[in-house]
């Protein structure tokens, strides 16, 4: 790995983690759970 990405890959994982956890603190976290359950029920044909 390049010294010259390491500062870009740091800030892309800060950003990540940030929208993470701005996602958790306005209680997105319920809502994408049951989306992802919903879709995984489907898939295998129960839902």
């Amino acid at each position: 790995m390049s010294r010259a990405r390491r500062p870009l890959q740091a800030a892309l994982l800060i950003g990540g983690a940030a929208l993470i956890a701005a996602g958790i603190l306005t209680g997105e976290l319920p809502v994408l759970l049951r989306k992802a359950v919903f879709i995984c029920l489907e898939c295998i044909g129960i839902g």
